[in-house]
């Protein structure tokens, strides 16, 4: 049986929350989350460019023309940390809103098995970090509802945020029992 959860700030306009059913993004994007799970660990990232420098996330990107999510998170991760990932597997959807415009459309991946040792980049610096001490207060705010049950119980989800600058307005968290087998859940025109 799924699961939803919702949340407005009381800083968010009346008008903020945009009508889902027909946003479409702006840009499309993947983030992969590597859980080393005999150690209890996640390799996350500090990013040191672009959307959200300076804040801990897991390696990811943009999608390339022609790339499947998959194959993005995997070569993503491979640019940022230097390490070859195998077989990512999807949990989840992000859908982002900013005030500012962007409108930003991300799947979420998980994966235990890969080549190589992470190395610091021009774009990330790794960091293990343990599953039971994940550092919410450093990373972007949607992550303290979703990351943890992802890694730990390899739940799957969709969620939807708006967010001004690093404020988050509005969340609607729905957990499901299952993904589709399909790498990309929502195909937009």
């Amino acid at each position: 049986m799924s699961q939803h959860f919702e949340f407005t700030s009381p800083e968010a306009g009346p008008a903020c929350v945009p009508e889902w059913s027909q946003w479409r993004p702006t840009l499309r994007a993947t983030l992969l989350f590597l859980v080393d799970e005999a150690a209890g660990r996640v390799l996350l990232i500090r990013k040191k460019r672009g959307l959200g420098a300076g804040k801990i996330n897991g390696p990811g990107g943009k999608l390339e023309a022609g790339e499947e999510p998959w194959q993005c998170a995997v070569r993503e991760t491979r640019e940022e940390l230097g390490i070859e990932v195998i077989e990512p597997r999807l949990h989840g959807q992000l859908w982002f809103q900013f005030v500012d415009g962007l409108a930003l459309y991300a799947e979420v991946f998980r994966a235990t098995q890969w080549t190589g040792e992470p190395i610091e980049t021009e774009e990330a610096l790794p960091l293990w970090t343990s599953l039971k001490a994940l550092p919410f207060e450093q990373m972007w705010a949607d992550d303290a509802l979703w990351l943890g049950p992802v890694l730990r119980d390899q739940a799957f989800f969709v969620g939807r945020f708006v967010f001004d600058a690093d404020l988050m307005l509005h969340a609607d968290l729905q957990w499901l029992e299952q993904v589709p087998e399909s790498p990309s859940w929502v195909r937009f025109s």
